[in-house]
C-alpha cells in the first residue's frame, strides 16, 4: 500500500519533467483567485491590525506558485498599510508547509525572486519585513500553537488524502479495487471508502486549522473536485482511468499483485460534499465557494471545446501527470517502468483528446473562523 507521508512529493528541479515546469496552470489559477485571497487577507489584517501577521501556505511544493502567492500577499499588505497611517510597521511571518519528501532546498533557493516582485510600502518605503520558514509535516496533524495563525492558504493540495482509504485490502487478501481510482466499474462499497476517507480527512483538517487560527482568522483553499454530483462522472476518473490502462499494458513487466494493490490516495469532491462537511463542523463561516474549470494541458489557454494540437497537448499532459505521480509509482513499482508507462499514457490521452476536450474541475473557497 502507498505510504503518503513518505512517498508523495512532486518531481523537483526546474527542467523538462519537473513539476515547476508543468505547474503553469496552477499559476494561472493563483492569479484568477487573487481577488478572493486579497479580500480574505485584507479583511483579517484590518480587523486585527497585528504587529506580526502569521501566514501559512499548506502543500507548497517546489514550484514558483508559492512564491507568487507570497509576493501577492506582501504587495496586498504593503498597499493596505499605505492607506492606514500609523499601521505600516507590520511584519509578515510565512510558513511554507509540505510533506518531508518535498524539495525544500529548491524552494528556498528561489526565495530571491520575492525581492524582485514586491512593491514599496507606506509613502514609498520598503515593503513589510518578511520572515520565511519551512515546515515539513503533514497538514493532517497539528502544525502550530493554538490561535497563532492569521491566514491559511492551500492550492492544489487538499484533494490528496492522508492515506489510501482503509478497507481496500480486506484481511490482506481480497483486493476490493481493481483500478487506481474510481471508474465506471468501481463497486459502491469502494466509492464509499473513498468518500468516507475524504470526509474524515477534510473534517480533521478543519478542526486542526480552527484550533490554530486566531479568532477572526481566515482560510482560502483551492483543490481539485468535480462538477457533477455523480461520483462516477468526475474528471479525475478519466485521467486516472488512463493511468490504470497504461499500467495494465505493462502487466508483463509489473507484478500483477502490485498492480492490483495500487490505489491513489486522492478524491475529487463535489461542491455540495464540501459544503456539507463545513456546515457540519460548526467551525467556519463559508464566505465564498465557487467551482471553475481548467484545461488538462497546462499550456493550452484556449476556451473552445476542441484541442488544437493533440500531439503537443498529450505530451504536456503526460509530463504534468508524471511530475505529480512519479514518486508514488516509483516507490510502489520501481522507477524502471516510468518511461514505458507514460509513453502509453500519452498515447491513451492523445486518443481521448481526438474525441473530447476534458477539463479539471477546481473548487475555491474562503472561510472565516467562528469564535
Amino acid at each position: 500500500m502507498v505510504n503518503v507521508e513518505c512517498d508523495l512529493h512532486m518531481t523537483s528541479g526546474e527542467g523538462e519533467g519537473s513539476y515547476a515546469k508543468y505547474s503553469r496552470r496552477q499559476t494561472i489559477v493563483t492569479n484568477e483567485t487573487k481577488p478572493v485571497i486579497e479580500k480574505a487577507t485584507i479583511e483579517v489584517y484590518k480587523a486585527l491590525l497585528p504587529k506580526t501577521m502569521v501566514i501559512a501556505d499548506l502543500g507548497c511544493s517546489t514550484g514558483p506558485n508559492t512564491m507568487l502567492f507570497m509576493s501577492n500577499v506582501i504587495n496586498m499588505i504593503a498597499h493596505c498599510c499605505s492607506k492606514l497611517d500609523g499601521h505600516d510597521h507590520v511584519e509578515l511571518q510565512f510558513f511554507l508547509n509540505d510533506l518531508p519528501g518535498n524539495n525544500f532546498n529548491q524552494l528556498f533557493r528561489s526565495l530571491e525572486n520575492i525581492k524582485n516582485s514586491t512593491t514599496t510600502g507606506h509613502k514609498g518605503g520598503l515593503p513589510p519585513s518578511c520572515y520565511i520558514s519551512g515546515l515539513p509535516k503533514s497538514y493532517y496533524s497539528r502544525l502550530f500553537p493554538r490561535q497563532s495563525v492569521h491566514f491559511f492558504h492551500s492550492s492544489y493540495s487538499l484533494h490528496w488524502l492522508s492515506q489510501v482509504p482503509e478497507g481496500l485490502e480486506a484481511s490482506g487478501k481480497s483486493l476490493l479495487n481493481q483500478d487506481v481510482y474510481i471508474s465506471s466499474t468501481t463497486s459502491p462499497l469502494v466509492v464509499k471508502l473513498f468518500q468516507e476517507q475524504f470526509q474524515k480527512d477534510f473534517s480533521l483538517f478543519l478542526q486542526l486549522r480552527h484550533e490554530e487560527l486566531v479568532n477572526g482568522g481566515r482560510m482560502v483553499l483551492i483543490f481539485l473536485g468535480r462538477k457533477d454530483e455523480d461520483v462516477y462522472k468526475g474528471d479525475l476518473n478519466h485521467m486516472y482511468g488512463f493511468v490504470t490502462k497504461a499500467l495494465e499494458s505493462l502487466v508483463g513487466k509489473v507484478i500483477k499483485r502490485k498492480l492490483e494493490s495500487f490505489n491513489l490516495p486522492t478524491y475529487g469532491p463535489s461542491v455540495d460534499e464540501v459544503k456539507e462537511i463545513v456546515t457540519k463542523s460548526h467551525m467556519f463561516d463559508l464566505d465564498h465557494i465557487k467551482l471553475f474549470e481548467a484545461n488538462w494541458d497546462p499550456y493550452d489557454d484556449s476556451e473552445g471545446d476542441v484541442v488544437l494540437d493533440g500531439a503537443n497537448s498529450s505530451l504536456n499532459i503526460s509530463n504534468l501527470i508524471r511530475s505529480v505521480l512519479e514518486s508514488l509509482i516509483a516507490s510502489h513499482f520501481g522507477g524502471n517502468i516510468l518511461d514505458a508507462l507514460f509513453q502509453e499514457f500519452r498515447s491513451l490521452v492523445a486518443q481521448h483528446l481526438k474525441r473530447e476536450k476534458t477539463k479539471f474541475a477546481l473548487i475555491v473557497m474562503s472561510l472565516k473562523k467562528i469564535y
